[in-house]
């Protein structure tokens, strides 16, 4: 122990001297969290829509007034007054406006008569987001329009009632479990394998090639190392990222207490396979080229920003392999839904397993050459 206490204290002072690397590999994360707990997930608002009625009727003002009540409370969009379609679907095509809606004529004839009336929706499908938000707003308003002035008390109309098991959860909280599992990769990204590769490339491997160190204990001492900061790392998110996504109660002991316990797995499986993918490089380059890659395929296909369920088969390949996937499910868990490390034992096994195969892998891989 005396041996890997060396390695680790050696590893530790060097990251103690360099608080910008401590600041960013911590701030990073949390940057990320609100920029994109903020850009993704919340409702789009204020689309203009331009209204083309060709009909004047008076059932064609009630439908442009339900408009205008839209845009005056949900405002999902505002509405603006067009007399020629011609120029509503320029503008539409210059990016002025993001949609034209058009009320023909004899539109106000056929509502009166029950002849099937119906209302035209031009689109900007380039922005599928928007266009959406548009469609159910419209939809739902047509649905409200179309209900009879005094609806039945009873009907034989089967309907939905939603019933949700836990609070609303918004984008950013969502974006939370990823976020805390990529401040872990940062950490490990720059401590496993990485402080490696530039000892070599200094020369400086060779002062602890020529002790009695063994190939294991090495390794070890590294992993151990560079799991400390990841684990430093996870904490932080772990504390100040739920503070500020608005978990309720952050600061539970309890939770908090089996949210470290998760930290701490991950941190190992994390840093183990990183000094696996780069106990042979040489170049200090390479780590650094191959950053992107590894965030790329590791952290999207996990299910930090997106469902797994709407993957490809060949996508969903990857997340039966990626520790990342065990992480973000078990954050899910602990941080969205506060349950116990009961409902993560799989997630726990299997990070503990992919661990122990990655650091075997990486001590027989291990070569003590200069």
């Amino acid at each position: 122990m005396h041996r890997i206490w060396a390695i680790i204290e050696r590893d530790l002072r060097r990251f103690r001297r360099s608080p910008t690397l401590i600041v960013m590999s911590m701030l990073m994360p949390l940057v990320q969290l609100v920029v994109l707990g903020y850009a993704f997930g919340g409702k789009v608002k204020n689309l203009e829509i331009g209204i083309v009625d060709q009909d004047h009727g008076v059932p064609a003002i009630k439908l442009k007034e339900m408009f205008q009540a839209v845009a005056a409370n949900a405002r999902t969009f505002d509405t603006i007054a067009y007399h020629d379609q011609a120029v509503a679907l320029h503008d539409l095509r210059e990016g002025r406006i993001n949609g034209v809606l058009t009320i023909p004529p004899h539109f106000s004839r056929k509502v009166l008569a029950g002849a099937n009336p119906r209302v035209a929706l031009v689109e900007d499908n380039t922005d599928q987001f928007s266009t959406s938000a548009l469609g159910g707003a419209l939809t739902e308003l047509l649905a409200t329009y179309n209900s009879p002035a005094d609806p039945p008390r009873e009907t034989a109309k089967v309907t939905l009632d939603m019933v949700e098991i836990y609070p609303y959860v918004p984008y950013i909280q969502y974006l939370l479990p990823g976020t805390i599992t990529l401040a872990i990769f940062v950490s490990a990204m720059i401590g496993g394998g990485i402080i490696f590769i530039d000892d070599k490339a200094r020369g400086l491997h060779e002062g602890y090639l020529v002790t009695p160190i063994r190939k294991f204990e090495l390794i070890l001492g590294f992993n151990l190392a560079g799991a400390i900061k990841a684990i430093i790392a996870g904490f932080v998110l772990v504390t100040v990222g739920s503070i500020i996504a608005g978990i309720p109660d952050p600061l539970n002991v309890l939770r908090l207490a089996r949210m470290m316990v998760l930290v701490v797995v991950t941190a190992l499986a994390l840093i183990s396979m990183m000094f696996l993918l780069m106990v042979r490089v040489s170049d200090p380059l390479v780590p650094r080229a191959i950053f992107g890659v590894l965030n790329t395929v590791l952290f999207f296909p996990s299910g930090a920003v997106y469902p797994t369920a709407s993957f490809p088969p060949w996508m969903k390949a990857i997340t039966v392999v990626d520790p990342f996937t065990y992480a973000v499910h078990g954050f899910k868990q602990l941080v969205l839904k506060n349950t116990g490390l009961m409902s993560i034992s799989y997630d726990l096994a299997f990070l503990v397993g992919f661990t122990l195969l990655a650091m075997s892998a990486a001590t027989l891989l291990f070569r003590r050459t200069l």
